[in-house]
């Protein structure tokens, strides 16, 4: 099989996958909105921090070190799979020893159980870390699909059920551990690998020495990206955070599954052409130009019609996120070109770069967070999309350098994506300001228009990725 068929077939199977199981998911958050309250939502939104953090220390860099090893052996896997086990137990103790004084911080009683609870989280995804590994090597993404769509419907059901019958907050740590429950029984259900009982400290050194410096960068960013609940949570509210958190999570649907899918499909397959500079750069362009293509018309879009999108999926008493929402846009728009700067430096084994440029850019981001604490929230995400903006040149300076692509190229064949999405949802935008209609209609004639004059103007002036893009969706249909 071909790159190009590989990239075509990868990201055929990481789209269904996102759409799929992230839209179920998507979809399940959008009915527990409607029946918890922001309140509840902004108490997970506290621990979320807690979480993540241990989830990088968990993970440490390893599964990128066995994708990028050409030929990883049984005991490299072994020795990964129990450190990941060893380590998620111990992270899990320090959660529950934690748990009353992260109770106390916040000014939450109830935080105390939760994390209790929430902790076995860690435990349950860090058995199934080698096996989704192993199928992301193999670029299996088809059979990734299946989990995750099964793996959301069944985790939404059971919360969705706990919800209704009064259980409020409880409902999204019960969502949280059935959905790596049942995510990991399928993964080891389907899946041949097993471990074997062998640790190797000479595989623990080799595969250390490049993904310590992930790990450290993944902490670090790990840390700038929840700090934001972590500082609305303390010095607002958990009702605000509740807001901000439900905002987040439109923008994460779009742009976080995005860039999960360029990741998840180019850093492997990149991987397999490393040594190849002059065809690693082409295919690379062809990735940006038709991701930032799609990025731009759906964040943008996003934003342009936040108001009708949040009143008709959750209610108006989650009106207060739309002005966070249409601000976030802007932030997540750039994701993707982030995740594909950032996973050059990987392919090309300079994770220590890529370590120095994440905390060069987490440095820049303290005053971000200081804005925040003094000037609130909408204030805050306004400096987030600046630092977003510089952290784009510094990802981008040393990837372009690496495969003779540097930001002025990459912008002039993104930049036409960019105008044409701004101008359509400018429109769009507009109108939804004009039109006098109930939430819903208005959602379905802004949707509509935006997208019928999308395709007018690309069909019109026959626009590259446009072209791109359908020939490679038209094609890939037929043949599955």
């Amino acid at each position: 099989m071909t790159i190009k068929k590989k990239a075509v077939d990868g990201l055929f199977w990481s789209f269904i996958d996102s759409i799929a199981g992230q839209g179920i998911q998507f979809i399940v958050a959008l009915i527990l909105a409607r029946i918890l309250s922001p309140n509840d939502f902004g108490l997970i939104g506290m621990l979320a921090v807690f979480i993540a953090i241990s989830e990088s220390f968990i993970n440490s860099g390893f599964s990128q070190a066995l994708i990028r090893k050409q030929s990883c052996t049984q005991k490299d896997l072994s020795t990964v799979f129990y450190f990941n086990l060893i380590v998620a137990v111990i992270f899990y103790g320090i959660l529950f020893i934690s748990s009353k004084s992260i109770s106390v911080f916040f000014n939450e009683p109830k935080l105390q159980s939760l994390i209790k609870v929430l902790g076995l989280s860690l435990i349950l995804n860090s058995i199934s870390l080698i096996h989704r590994t192993l199928l992301t090597k193999e670029l299996k993404f088809k059979l990734q699909a299946r989990i995750s769509v099964v793996t959301s419907i069944l985790s939404g059901a059971v919360a969705i059920g706990f919800a209704y019958n009064g259980f409020g907050v409880w409902s999204l740590v019960i969502l949280s551990l059935c959905r790596f429950g049942i995510n990991s029984l399928l993964l080891w259900f389907w899946s041949v690998w097993r471990p074997v009982l062998v640790f190797s400290l000479k595989s623990f050194n080799e595969l250390f020495a490049f993904g310590s410096k992930l790990l450290l960068s993944g902490l670090i960013d790990t840390i700038y990206r929840n700090v934001y609940n972590l500082v609305i949570g303390k010095f607002f509210s958990a009702k605000q955070l509740g807001f901000y958190t439900r905002a987040d999570q439109f923008k994460m649907i779009t742009s976080q599954n995005l860039q999960s899918i360029i990741s998840r499909v180019s850093f492997p397959l990149l991987s397999q052409i490393q040594d190849d500079t002059e065809r690693l750069k082409v295919t690379y362009q062809k990735l940006l130009k038709s991701t930032m293509f799609i990025t731009f018309f759906l964040m943008l879009g996003m934003g342009a019609v936040a108001e009708s999108m949040i009143v008709t999926l959750i209610g108006e008493k989650w009106l207060v996120s739309v002005e966070y929402l249409q601000l976030l846009c802007f932030v997540g728009m750039l994701y993707p070109i982030h995740a594909l700067n950032l996973n050059i430096l990987n392919v090309k084994g300079r994770s220590d770069l890529f370590l120095k440029i994440e905390i060069i850019k987490k440095i820049i981001e303290v005053p971000v967070i200081v804005i925040g604490i003094f000037w609130g929230i909408k204030i805050m995400i306004i400096a987030m999309i600046i630092n977003s903006i510089i952290a784009y040149f510094l990802n981008s300076f040393w990837s372009g350098k690496l495969i003779a692509y540097p930001a002025k190229e990459q912008l002039k064949d993104i930049f036409p994506s960019l105008i044409m999405a701004l101008s359509v949802n400018l429109f769009v935008f507009v109108l939804g300001n004009c039109l006098d209609l109930s939430p819903l209609l208005l959602l379905i004639v802004q949707v509509a228009t935006g997208v019928i004059i999308t395709i007018l103007i690309c069909e019109l002036i026959r626009f590259e990725e446009y072209l791109y893009i359908k020939k490679t969706i038209l094609d890939t249909l037929k043949k599955k």
